[in-house]
């Protein structure tokens, strides 16, 4: 958010700058601050459409961040073919072609240098929040295993054993114990650590709260591991928490004004759905009807809120003989079930289109978890603790967990995106749901997870 803030201001500024030299008028004279803030809120928009805020995206890059330079220039380029369109169809106050190509090579002159300082700040070790993580055992090594997975803005000092018995998980090159007579503040200090992690899984005894209570007043931060996660990861690692935290921690709020507003976002964005897909679910119910023998529509029982059972909608992209063993099973990857159609609407995620009705109805929600079938949700709240919780709200169209994590069929792929899901009812928001929003948008450009 920072980064698309900074950004937004220097599109202006470009923009700015462009309008005052081709107008040969004072640079700052304020003018056209509305039509410039617009401008460049909508490159933003388009720039996080083709990524340029995923951190995850981010993090695979290469050092010299080639990627970010091309999709800087695409995303420039579809702005600039945008406006023009618009300019042409709809009488807008935009500025003259000629200044907004000059903007435009401007604004990636800038952001171009500006990501690339950007990028060595971000992997530099001298500005990542510096954290001492108590503990050595299955929580602590759980934590660092994470972290090597993904580039993060935090580096992990050391780990403290403070668990005679608990069996040390981590290398033991990582691991420090407290001298005789020092402190944990003595010692957080001389490696200038930010912030404590506390990753003891048996507290009874063992944990010293005397002295992370000493650090926390000495300006230290101590963060819960469960905490952390979901603060780092986004997510809730079902590894680290416990159901004390669940409950005594915050989130999972569920009052009236919350769910009326996203209720009203639901039917909002429904019906305005409904009229720009109208063509588009014509023109796929012709398709799949021509493609091969079968009902358009495929109607399957899903679990929603309070484990109540509804039937879903959706396009039919796979045989009419799909299931004709009569035992239900996941989609598995070049599924020869599929039709031809089938492939293509999965991959746009055209077959989703037909739930927007669920929604409609009130079964199903734009954002929220995805409903699973009877048979999956009994197998996996076997053998996933936490599972139901899914199920306090709505289940949705599109999800935290289907944007940040690929198409899951297995119990594992379901275990995994389950800690999304659980970070998405804890923290649900009009925002965080807009940022959702924007995220499928990409799914569906770039065909991420479909099967």
């Amino acid at each position: 958010m920072v980064l698309a803030g900074v950004e937004a201001a220097l599109i202006a500024i470009c923009l700015h700058v462009a309008l005052a030299v081709l107008s040969d008028r004072p640079l700052f004279q304020g003018y056209h601050i509305g039509q410039n803030l617009t401008l460049a809120v909508s490159i933003i928009f388009v720039m996080e459409i083709m990524g340029l805020y995923d951190r995850e995206v981010h993090a695979q890059q290469g050092a010299r961040g080639l990627d970010d330079i091309l999709r800087l220039l695409a995303s420039l380029l579809l702005t600039l073919i945008a406006v023009t369109v618009a300019r042409a169809l709809v009488q807008l106050p935009l500025p003259p072609t000629e200044t907004l190509l000059v903007a435009t090579g401007l604004i990636f002159v800038v952001l171009a240098g500006e990501r690339q300082v950007y990028r060595r700040i971000s992997v530099n070790e001298l500005f990542a929040r510096r954290i001492l993580v108590l503990g050595s055992g299955s929580r602590a090594v759980n934590l660092e295993t994470s972290n090597a997975l993904a580039q993060r803005p935090y580096k992990i000092l050391a780990f403290v054993a403070v668990e005679p018995q608990e069996t040390l998980e981590v290398p033991e090159s990582r691991i420090i114990a407290l001298e005789q007579g020092q402190s944990l503040l003595s010692l957080a200090r001389s490696m200038k650590a930010e912030e404590i992690v506390v990753a003891v899984r048996d507290r009874r005894g063992s944990l010293p709260i005397r002295q992370l209570l000493e650090c926390k007043l000495q300006g230290i931060t101590i963060t819960e591991i469960s905490a952390f996660f979901e603060r780092e990861y986004q997510r809730l690692d079902l590894q680290s928490m416990n159901t004390s935290w669940l409950v005594f921690g915050s989130g999972f709020r569920q009052n009236w004004l919350r769910n009326f507003i996203k209720r009203f976002f639901d039917i909002a964005l429904s019906l305005l759905l409904v009229i720009l897909t109208l063509p588009i679910m014509l023109f796929t119910a012709v398709a799949v009807r021509l493609d091969s023998p079968g009902p358009t529509l495929y109607w399957q029982t899903r679990v929603g809120r309070g484990n109540t059972e509804f039937a879903i909608c959706k396009f039919r992209s796979m045989r009419q003989d799909a299931e004709q063993s009569g035992t239900p099973q996941w989609a598995a990857s070049n599924d020869a079930r599929i039709t031809r159609v089938g492939r293509v609407i999965r991959k746009l995620r055209i077959d989703e289109l037909p739930q927007i009705f669920n929604v409609l109805k009130g079964e199903m929600s734009f954002i929220g978890p995805r409903p699973e079938r009877p048979i999956f949700v009994e197998q996996l709240s076997n053998q996933i603790p936490y599972f139901l919780a899914r199920h306090s709200i709505r289940p949705g169209i599109s999800g935290w967990a289907q944007v940040r994590y690929p198409y899951g069929a297995s119990v594992e792929d379901a275990k995994e995106k389950l800690q999304y899901d659980l970070y998405y009812v804890k923290n649900h928001t009009l925002f965080l749901d807009i940022l959702i929003l924007l995220e499928t948008i990409k799914v569906v450009l770039f065909g991420r997870g479909a099967r």
